[in-house]
């Protein structure tokens, strides 16, 4: 969606800085507008401060410095139901979040806390199961879902509640490649056909241009960049400096273009985006 200028933004983080009880920094100065519709990632590796800053922008940290402000409010002055009614985060080892039999049972939690009756917590569990693609295991036992399952259980655990922002903790971590790949296409349907906020943390370099709109690179607690996937991924260089690497395909033309001098005009991002570029450059008259 990037900054439209007609909407205020759901989400804003002014100077959030946060130290652990030793000193250690874990967030330093961090400044963020999250808008309805986005799809943004915190790209970084571990220890970069990603998942902190997760935590603080949801509440469960509020001992920071600055202000983190949701739809206007300052986020420490909301109680946790205020707070869950319209935000959520997803725990980046579902274990951690998951606690009832079956499937029904974790995801109709949420909504029962809330005080909604019977026949609505029933209509709410069952369209976020749907949502999240898992409406035949209602009455699955939690403990015979895949890795993969159990994170979706989460989100629609979240869902259930009403939800509008979900921040997910390396939301494709300890999957497969397909694994991944299904986890992406999920949070990209949610985001553009349910209008859900997503925020996510990860150091997955191959997946971020595929889907993210939005994306911010962390680095020792800070935000060092911030901009499209096309604008963030420019140089190895730059990305080993915060001990991160280009996505695959883009590293393999860069190194064409500069190192082997191929005439490419732009590093892509996505194969489709190095297969037709690497069309243009085969087809292109030799004397133009």
């Amino acid at each position: 969606m990037g900054n439209p200028v007609d909407l205020l933004p759901r989400i804003v983080a002014r100077d959030v800085s946060y130290s652990y009880p030793d000193g250690t920094f874990a967030l330093k100065g961090i400044d963020i507008d999250i808008y309805e519709g986005d799809f943004i990632g915190f790209l970084g590796s571990n220890g970069s401060g990603k998942t902190t800053l997760l935590k603080a922008l949801d509440g469960v940290i509020k001992n920071f410095k600055g202000t983190v402000t949701l739809d206007g409010n300052d986020i420490k002055s909301l109680s946790p139901k205020d707070i869950y009614r319209k935000i959520g985060l997803v725990f980046q080892n579902p274990e951690d979040q998951l606690f009832a039999s079956t499937v029904f049972e974790d995801v109709a939690f949420g909504p029962l806390n809330m005080g909604f009756d019977e026949e609505e917590v029933q209509r709410r569990v069952l369209q976020a199961l749907t949502e999240v693609e898992i409406q035949d295991m209602a009455r699955k036992s939690i403990h015979n879902l895949s890795y993969g399952q159990k994170k979706r259980v989460c989100i629609a655990g979240l869902l259930a509640m009403g939800q509008e922002i979900l921040l997910l903790d390396e939301p494709t971590a300890g999957l497969d490649p397909m694994g991944e790949y299904k986890m992406m296409r999920l949070l990209t349907k949610l985001n553009r056909e349910n209008n859900v906020t997503i925020v996510m943390a990860t150091h997955s370099v191959d997946l971020v241009p595929l889907f993210l709109n939005r994306l911010y690179i962390m680095s020792k607690g800070s935000i060092v960049r911030g901009g499209s996937p096309e604008e963030i991924f420019t140089a190895p260089e730059e990305m080993e400096q915060v001990k991160l690497r280009l996505p695959q395909v883009a590293e393999l033309i860069y190194t064409l273009k500069h190192e082997d001098r191929l005439p490419f005009n732009r590093v892509p991002l996505t194969v489709g985006e190095a297969r037709r570029e690497i069309l243009r450059m085969l087809t292109k008259p030799k004397d133009a």
